[in-house]
């Protein structure tokens, strides 16, 4: 039987919401193993005068867990 655990991160990003939404998978890489999938949630961004000076994606990222 595969057991799949989902767990919510935020990247970030100055370039854009694709951008952070992969340092947010990125990030979770480093400590998660047999990643399956991601769902992306949420955009939201900083602004800063008037600009975008931060991106943000929200993400899920499923993953198996081990027996």
């Amino acid at each position: 039987m595969t057991i799949v655990k989902i767990i919510e991160v935020v990247g970030t990003s100055e370039e854009g919401w694709e951008d952070a939404a992969r340092n947010a998978l990125n990030g979770a890489g480093k400590t998660i193993h047999n990643i399956t999938g991601v769902e992306v949630t949420n955009w939201t961004a900083r602004v800063t005068d008037g600009s975008i000076s931060e991106y943000r994606a929200t993400v899920k990222v499923a993953f198996r867990v081990d027996d």
